[in-house]
């Protein structure tokens, strides 16, 4: 009995927190909780040694604290709430609304073209979907729409953010397969396009088919003259244009890496509104009150999910994962990407980005260099540019799927008392099906990802 417990610890730990998260136990005292149970319960049958649990404190300094990506998160979410307290990004949707007010779920449609539009600047998921949240959500709730169709919506733009570029996670995709970050970045703006595409055309379908959804917005929305339409779009999209400019003009000029930008956005956010003559103390403390409290949501959420998954890999759990599939015989090329695609799809649900990668592309990218794609895609040349496009697509899932991706706690952190996690959960899986419809058009369509890196010259 002891010896089988010790070698199925790592599935028992799994189970364990599905069901102690669908029962409604905090998420964040979940994971570290749990961490904590099974490393002891793992040092009584001999499978993990207790000296373990310092190294999750470094990877907590690592992996969280530390890390450049994760640290503009702060500052875009302060971006974030100067942008919604100050009614600046309000303006914006308004004037998104006005535009598309004749379409139907307006506000959704809104949304994910906002989304859409500052994935390129922010390129961080957590931030990405943390500025959204705090922009939109409160007011699709309010507006009647369908909990898991709005939460579904935001967290769907706010991932967009790795692949449309500039993309950290490109970046090191990139390195892994010993390709060009500049292919990768070129190949991932039209299958970016093309999910954006999925994402609209469902919420236009729910719209129609489930009004109730989606409500319409009222005959007498927004203004009802020239004059006022065209002062709503300047003062709605102009000063956000400009702010979308400075964030990546100051990347592209080299004034400020990708991280340091989000402090760029926050004194872009601080100058729109000042020129609106929102720019008061009371304003700025209700900006720093609400960034605080999602900061530490969000990273108390972080820091008990890398306990939880290193413990997990520890007791085997990355094994677990991989041994599931690897019984299955891997003939020819086809049958190899479509092991690769399926092991990538189901490690996205326990591991992060980084860790998918570092467990998938380095033992299969070499493999699949073996086989011979061109008369597919054209010229084997291209192969590892179509590969990583493919796998940046892939790894959409790992961000939304149950229970590890991180733009579930994301959500969960900045979403209001009324979103309990099985809200968040159940939003996720239409979704998550139409990256997997872009996934498939991806592979069965390669000009989706090599025609831009073809029309630049880049891959034959």
């Amino acid at each position: 009995m002891l010896d089988w417990l010790a070698d199925n610890l790592a599935l028992i730990m799994f189970v364990s927190m599905f069901f102690f998260i669908f029962i409604g136990y905090p998420v964040a005292y979940i994971m570290g909780g749990l961490a904590l149970v099974f490393a002891v319960f793992g040092a009584w049958l001999g499978t993990f040694n207790l000296i373990g649990l310092s190294d999750i404190v470094l990877r907590m300094w690592g992996g969280v604290a530390n890390d450049p990506v994760l640290a503009s998160i702060p500052m875009f979410i302060f971006m974030g709430a100067i942008l919604e307290r100050s009614g600046s990004a309000k303006d914006m949707l308004d004037a998104t609304e006005v535009l598309l007010k004749w379409c139907p779920g307006a506000l959704a449609v809104s949304v994910m073209v906002m989304g859409t539009i500052l994935a390129a600047p922010i390129g961080v998921v957590g931030a990405a979907v943390i500025t959204l949240s705090v922009i939109a959500l409160p007011q699709m709730l309010a507006a009647g729409y369908d909990k898991r169709l709005a939460i579904g919506t935001i967290a769907s733009a706010g991932t967009l953010g790795i692949l449309i570029p500039p993309a950290i996670m490109l970046v090191v995709m990139a390195e892994m397969l010993s390709t060009s970050a500049g292919n990768l970045f070129l190949a991932a703006i039209m299958p970016g396009f093309l999910l954006s595409g999925l994402y609209l055309v469902y919420i236009v379908l729910v719209a129609i088919f489930r009004p109730g959804a989606a409500p319409k917005l009222p005959p007498g929305y927004g203004p009802q003259t020239r004059r006022a339409f065209w002062y709503a779009l300047w003062r709605g999209l102009f000063p956000m244009t400009a702010l979308l400019v400075i964030v990546l003009g100051s990347i592209f000029a080299g004034w400020a890496t990708p991280t340091e930008s989000g402090a760029v956005g926050v004194l872009g956010s601080m100058f729109i509104a000042a020129l609106n003559r929102r720019m008061t103390f009371k304003m700025m403390n209700e900006a720093i009150y609400s960034s605080c409290r999602a900061n530490g949501l969000v990273f108390l959420i972080f820091l008990g999910a890398t306990g939880f998954s290193y413990v997990f890999r520890v007791l085997g759990g990355d094994d677990l994962m991989i041994s599931t599939l690897t019984h299955f015989g891997i003939d020819t090329k086809w049958e190899m990407l479509t092991f690769i695609m399926v092991l990538i799809f189901l490690l996205g649900f326990p591991f992060e980005w980084i860790e998918i990668c570092l467990i998938v592309l380095p033992v299969f990218g070499p493999i699949l260099l073996k086989y011979d794609f061109s008369d597919h895609i054209g010229s084997n040349a291209a192969l590892m540019t179509w590969f990583g496009t493919l796998v940046a697509v892939n790894l959409q899932t790992a961000f939304m799927t149950p229970p590890f991706g991180a733009t579930l706690f994301y959500m969960k952190g900045t979403a209001p008392p009324g979103v309990t996690m099985n809200d968040v959960f159940s939003a996720m899986y239409p979704f998550v099906a139409l990256q997997v419809l872009g996934l498939m058009l991806c592979i069965y369509f390669p000009g989706i990802s090599l025609w831009l890196p073809r029309l630049a010259g880049f891959v034959e």
